[in-house]
């Protein structure tokens, strides 16, 4: 072969060997959740890059969100399938039917409640199965929500608890309520809301029963209705807890609850290590640790609510 003509080959070959790299799959991740909630994807991806994998490069990924139509999950985690490398769940109702869709795809999931009594896991230090993930225990946090209510309006009587019957952290949401309820005297009126509709009867319902305070719980339809909720809240002057932040910078009272964003990062995190090798079996559930309380003084003086002092100085933030 003349040298000219090895060069061209030469050429030719790498020229091969470089669209074939390029052409070469990305790893492939699977999102999916009932509502997509303000900056927890930049906070998930934030963690993939810790380990190595950025989108566009090295990772893709599909994403699925149900916009708070918890029926449509079974669907689209269907649609995702076997294709993925990993599936991620940014909630409860979205970890379940993960879960339901697929028992060889992992599973990373985000929870706010027990995810063993979920049933998505044997226990936290040994997940088993194909799941694995994080959990802040939002649900735990109901009866200190309920103090903070108290500390604020001492002479509370009638609060009322909203929840949504499609998650299933409901039920374990409203027994641990009640009990804190119940120690401080305090008559809980349960109301059920999964749709518009359905908020603007709960209000009603509070209206007419003179509720003085509301607890709405971390719900992901919740969150995607969190302006709607907020405003609900100021238009008929009952003061709320909230278990995320992100509804008090809409215009929310006061929340107490997980660090929800850095959570997502961890989540990003572990579904890095999965596509690293790690299988989720031997990935112990994470716990986050890190709760904040955050206090709308703007929206305490709309109602007439004098915050105490003891409050604010406990508040990680305060929205003037």
């Amino acid at each position: 072969m003349r040298r000219r003509d090895f060069v061209t080959f030469l050429g030719g070959a790498m020229s091969w060997v470089t669209i074939g790299r390029a052409q070469e799959p990305r790893r492939v991740i699977g999102v999916l959740g009932s509502a997509a909630i303000p900056g927890s994807e930049a906070a998930f991806i934030k963690g993939l890059e810790v380990a190595g994998f950025l989108e566009g490069e090295n990772i893709s990924i599909e994403r699925r969100w149900a916009d708070g139509q918890y029926d449509r999950l079974p669907t689209q985690a269907a649609e995702l399938g076997n294709h993925v490398a990993v599936i991620v769940a940014f909630d409860v109702p979205a970890a379940i039917a993960a879960k339901a869709a697929t028992k060889s795809v992992p599973i990373v999931f985000l929870t706010g409640a027990d995810p063993v009594k979920l049933g998505l896991v044997d226990s936290l230090k040994q997940p088993g199965g194909n799941l694995t993930g994080v959990t802040n225990l939002l649900s735990a946090l109901g009866p200190k929500q309920l103090e903070l209510l108290h500390e604020l309006l001492p002479s509370l009587t009638r609060v009322a608890l909203l929840v949504n019957p499609s998650n299933p952290n409901s039920r374990m949401d409203m027994l641990a309520i009640q009990a804190a309820a119940d120690a401080y005297g305090q008559h809980l009126e349960v109301l059920a809301a999964s749709t518009q509709n359905q908020l603007d009867t709960a209000f009603d319902i509070m209206v007419r029963q003179r509720i003085e305070a509301i607890l709405v719980k971390g719900d992901p339809f919740f969150i995607d209705q969190r302006e709607r909720l907020a405003a609900l809240a100021a238009r008929y002057a009952i003061p709320a807890i909230y278990s995320l932040a992100v509804f008090v910078e809409v215009g929310g009272l006061m929340s107490y609850g997980g660090a929800l964003l850095d959570s997502y990062r961890q989540e990003g995190i572990y579904t890095g290590k999965i596509l690293n090798g790690a299988k989720p079996a031997d990935l112990p559930v994470q716990q986050s640790t890190t709760f904040e309380l955050v206090i709308n003084l703007k929206t305490a003086k709309a109602l007439g609510l004098g915050v105490p002092p003891s409050l604010l100085i406990r508040a990680d933030e305060v929205i003037e």
